[in-house]
């Protein structure tokens, strides 16, 4: 696999995007804080470019397995210059409406760009390398959110807004090169569009098999409970940014969990040595809450930096063991619809947790919302753990319910 040159080219693109993508955020948090006053309307803002994913998505999926892959990632690569030239234009004039433009534009090609990249992946290299091409994706992506929100942290205090969106530039024209070097053999993939069974079920087909596979089902439900957090994520940051008085804290804030979550991927390993699937589960997804209930004393940069220390420990080993879930107990047959019905409902839930965060601060402020955010947490993670015992659902073990099975 360390021989084949569009590995090497994907990584590589993956890294400077990404610093392109994070530099960018935190440019776009820092912008939100000077505009506009309620933390409501902000919600509002970053909502529409989730809204634009949403509605897009099944257009995507449906263009990315009718085209080439290399096509749709050039398409979607240029799509990111023009929305950074939408950004530009917001901070020379000071208007919101631009940004939103920008919101909208980045989704959009987001839309496109990484389900085009994950199919791609298959694609070039050999099957027996794909587990370890994914796990060295996600870390590398992680490392660039790490870098990226450090630097722009540090550029805040030194340099112009502007300047992050400058470096954005740059680094998506840097990942078009990598892009336009790419040599993808797609005979295969564009065989895969012609399949009729997916276009006639979609996502409906997933539910007899959620039911078939309580498993799963109980697991993907359980993947909600961080997202109560993540979803509020960046509205958090720009408040404690505004409570401490410090634009730098918002790339600490990143770097900290960043490298939190990089830890706890790497220690899930031997965790899962001495504990169940369960109890890693629904620790972890207590463990989120505790990190909810520590943003209490948002004013103190140590306890913060360690609330968000502890998230991404948490998801780090959270994300990965639900992922084995998915990936053992789920029929392959359904991988696709599954994964991108599970991508869909992220989107929603982030969508309704972004809303709600936004008028949660503006009506009760961080301190109250994170109380509340804890205790729905434990509390969902509780009544969880009961429905499973009562259903006596297993999640250690792999169920071979054939798929026809499933069907009839």
């Amino acid at each position: 696999m360390w021989k084949n040159r569009n590995v090497w080219i994907i990584l590589s693109g993956e890294m400077i995007a990404g610093l392109g993508l994070w530099t960018g955020i935190i440019g776009n948090l820092e912008f939100l804080q000077e505009k506009i006053p309620s933390d409501f309307v902000k919600a509002l803002i970053l909502s529409i470019g989730l809204l634009a994913g949403i509605i897009a998505g099944p257009t995507a999926g449906r263009i990315i397995d009718q085209s080439r892959k290399k096509t749709v990632l050039i398409v979607a690569g240029f799509g990111r210059l023009v929305s950074v030239v939408f950004m530009l234009l917001a901070i020379a004039t000071g208007s919101v409406w631009w940004m939103v433009a920008f919101i909208i534009s980045i989704q959009l090609s987001a839309t496109f760009y990484f389900p085009a990249l994950q199919s791609a992946i298959p694609l070039v290299v050999k099957d027996k390398d794909l587990l370890t091409m994914n796990g060295l994706h996600m870390n590398v992506a992680t490392i660039a959110r790490v870098v990226g929100t450090a630097l722009a942290g540090v550029m805040l205090v030194y340099w112009s807004l502007a300047s992050l969106y400058w470096v954005s530039m740059i680094a998506y024209v840097g990942l078009l090169g990598f892009t336009l070097m790419l040599k993808i053999d797609e005979g295969e993939g564009n065989a895969r569009s012609n399949r009729k069974d997916g276009e006639k079920g979609g996502f409906m087909e997933v539910f007899p098999v959620l039911k078939a596979y309580p498993a799963v089902g109980m697991t993907l439900i359980m993947t909600l409970i961080p997202l109560l957090f993540l979803g509020s994520f960046n509205l958090i940051v720009i408040n404690i940014s505004e409570i401490q008085d410090s634009s730098s804290i918002k790339g600490l804030i990143y770097t900290f969990e960043g490298i939190a979550f990089m830890i706890g991927s790497f220690a899930v390993k031997f965790i899962t040595r001495k504990w169940k699937t369960t109890v890693i589960l629904f620790f972890f997804a207590s463990m989120v809450a505790v990190a909810e209930f520590m943003l209490y004393f948002a004013s103190n940069i140590v306890l913060t930096l360690g609330a968000f220390a502890v998230l991404g420990f948490a998801l780090g080993c959270f994300f990965p063991t639900a992922m084995v879930i998915f990936q053992k107990q789920m029929p392959k047959a359904y991988h696709g619809r599954f994964f991108s019905f599970r991508n869909m409902l992220e989107r929603i839930m982030f969508q309704v947790v972004l809303l709600s965060a936004g008028a949660f601060l503006d009506i009760v402020g961080l301190q109250m919302m994170v109380i509340i955010f804890g205790v729905i947490s434990l509390t969902l993670t509780l009544l969880f753990f009961i429905q499973m015992k009562r259903r006596n659902i297993v999640l250690e073990e792999t169920q071979t319910k054939p798929a026809a099975e499933i069907i009839l």
